[in-house]
Order: C-alpha cells, then structure tokens, then sequence
C-alpha cells in the first residue's frame, strides 16, 4: 500500500510539473486550442470558424504579447464526449485558452473542463442561454448572439406579419426544444395558434413527411427551429412540394449564406435572424470582408465573421494587459467595450459573460455579383435593449 501510494504522489507530482512547464510565466508561443465541428450535424460551420481566426491572427501579424500564435484544431464531431476529451488533450499540451464550440452541448461540457483548469473560453457560435448566465463560469465568455434575442426577433416577425397560425419544425436536441418552449409559449400568449409541431432528430435526412403535414395543414407560417444541414434538409425539401410560396417560412437562426447556398432558388423569401453580415457597413468590417476576400476568394459567412470578431477581440484585450496571467485577461475582458466590432459596438457584461450587441434580421435574396448567387438582405436591426433582457442575479 506504501509503495502504490508512493507510486501516485510521484505521478501526481511529475504531472504537476508537465503542467506548470505546459503553461509557463513566459512561454514561447501563445497557445489555442480550437475546438469544432468539423464533421456532423454542424460540420459545415467548423471551417468557416477556422477561417474566421485565421484573419483575426494574420491582421495582428501572428503574435500576441509578443510571441507568435500557434492554434491547434480537433474536430468534436458534433458531440459533447469528444469535445471533453479534445479539450483535455488540449490543455495538458499546453493550450492558454479554448475556442469553441459549435454544437452548445459541447460548449457547456467544454465550460466545465475550463472552469476546473481556470482556463480562458471563448465561444462564438453556440447560443443556448445557459452559456451565460449570471453566476456562471468565470472563465467563459461568448462574443455572439444567444438563443434568447434571436427568440425574440422571430416572436416579433411573427407579430408584424400578423401570423395567427403557427406550424413549428425544431430539431431534436436540447437548446432547440428550449427555444421552441419559450416562444410557442410567449405565441400563445399573443394569441397566436400553434397548428402543430415536429421534432425531427438531429441529422435528420428525410423531412417530406412533415413537409406534406404542414402543407395540409391551415399553418400560415412555419417556424423552424434548427440550424446546419438540418436547415439546408428542411428547406430544400419544403422548397419541393412549393411550401414557401403559400406559407412564411422563418426561424431565430435558419438561415445565412451558407444554407441559401445548399438549398438553391427556393431558399428565396425565408427569414432568419442573421449572427453576421459581410454588408454591415463600418470600416472594421470592410477590413475585414476585404481580407478575407483577398485569402479565401469568397465572402465571409455569419460562422467566419463571428470568429474572427471574437478572437480580434480576445486577443487585443490580453495584449493591453501586457501580462501571462490568464487571471488578468479574464478579468480585463469582464465589462471590456469593443468599440471597433464588425457588427457595430459590443459591449461585455461583467454580470453573465455575454456580449451586448445588435440583433439583426434578413431575408434571403438573389444575389448581385460579386455577391454569391443567394444572400441575406438584413432588413431590421434590433439594439442591444429590445433582444437582451437586464442581467439580474
């Protein structure tokens, strides 16, 4: 018992000592470790990301502090459980902080390993609201939208369109089937009448039979809870049997660039809230959109732009605090104002970790070269006091 027990300090010790020299006072390099899908449902987003971080790091020079910018990427495969592990392998190589995910599942199992680490955590695409809350993790912040203003901007499109018949279509998993909650029941309260409802799993290849449902129903508009290939699926197969031209279609966060693309001309005419524009017009976005242009040849999806704002972000707040101390960056970044956001002011509240920001919808358009064929026109924006509610607790 005495020798096993020897046995463990010496293990615990020589791991203590691979840690403190994983994360030292002065590295050589300023470590990430990015975290996303890279296959599965949300695969199509994970590159996009990549992309994103890749300018957010080019435009700096590579560096930050200093010292060049390495980022390592794993794929979690749209799972909490490879997500967990990654994110150990990760920090035990020595990451400073954490990208991602995609997948909120996966984000909020990634918060907790950063939590227990005291590791930094950046999200800029998961928006289950649980992400941020008030009494959360110190460690996670999230630089994009959450579930709840992008619920908000489709409960009032449904109001000014004057919808009185609801058929709503959500994705088998648990923050879709929240959001759906919370808006058919704040529908229901405005007299609106929920005609049916679907809960297809995630992945799900085959929506015509639902598809049919709807159409034989008095739905007169369809409210559509998903994201990924899920939407491209659910779109494209609505688009067959002719759905969008005698119902709306919409959703919090159905549509973007890349969905329209999969889909095709009957994408045309759905709305959605948008996470990012490349038309939003400011200079830092034009920067951007230039750059990203000039690299990839193509224009930046609301997944890149949200990325590449979110890490800028980061990384110039650990800049100004001049140290390695992952405990002043955490703190610096706590109520920080990013004034040159490409989607206008952002704000970071010190109460739950999220930003305050814009909510903004659109619709989908044809296109006008350059522009891809398929394109969000953004036709409402919301500010940050209409889609957020006060931060209390």
């Amino acid at each position: 018992m005495k020798t096993w027990s020897h046995a463990v300090s010496g293990a615990l010790a020589v791991c203590a000592l691979f840690a403190a020299s994983a994360h030292a006072a002065d590295p050589d390099t300023f470590k990430i470790g990015g975290v996303v899908s890279l296959s599965g449902t949300y695969g199509i987003f994970g590159e996009d990301m990549r992309k994103g971080v890749t300018i957010a790091i080019e435009q700096r020079g590579g560096k930050v502090l200093g010292k060049p910018i390495q980022v390592t990427w794993e794929d979690d495969e749209t799972k909490p459980q490879p997500a967990v592990q990654k994110t150990t392998r990760l920090i035990s190589d020595g990451s400073q902080m954490i990208f991602g995910a995609v997948s909120s599942a996966s984000t909020l199992a990634i918060m907790n390993i950063a939590k227990q680490r005291k590791i930094p955590h950046l999200v800029t695409m998961s928006a289950d609201d649980k992400i941020t809350v008030p009494g959360g993790s110190r460690y996670t912040f999230r630089t994009s939208n959450t579930l709840g203003m992008e619920q908000r901007m489709a409960l009032a499109y449904t109001k000014e369109q004057k919808l009185k018949r609801i058929y709503g279509v959500t994705a088998d998993y648990q923050a879709t089937r929240d959001s759906w909650d919370w808006y058919r029941r704040e529908a229901e309260k405005a007299g609106i009448e929920i005609v049916g409802a679907d809960f297809p799993p995630l992945g799900n290849r085959d929506y015509s039979s639902i598809a049919d449902k709807i159409a034989r129903s008095n739905a007169d508009g369809v409210a559509l809870f998903m994201t990924g290939s899920d939407a491209v699926t659910m779109v494209k197969q609505a688009g067959q049997i002719d759905l969008g031209k005698t119902r709306k279609i919409f959703g919090p966060v159905i549509a973007d660039e890349t969905m329209a693309a999969g889909v095709g001309p009957t994408s045309v005419g759905v709305q959605s809230g948008v996470r990012y524009h490349f038309t939003v017009e400011n200079d830092a976005n034009k920067a951007f959109v230039e750059a990203f242009r000039k690299k990839y040849n193509e224009f930046p999806s609301a997944a890149a732009g949200e990325a590449y704002d979110g890490m800028s972000w980061w990384l110039d707040v650990v800049d100004k605090t001049g140290t390695w101390d992952k405990e002043k960056w955490v703190e610096a970044f706590a109520g920080s104002v990013r004034e040159n956001s490409v989607e206008g002011t952002k704000t970071m509240r010190a109460c739950d970790h999220q930003a305050m920001q814009n909510g903004l919808w659109g619709v989908v358009t044809a296109g006008k070269p350059p522009q891809p064929a398929y394109v969000m026109d953004i036709v409402r924006v919301f500010p940050p006091d209409q889609v957020f509610e006060a931060c209390a607790g």
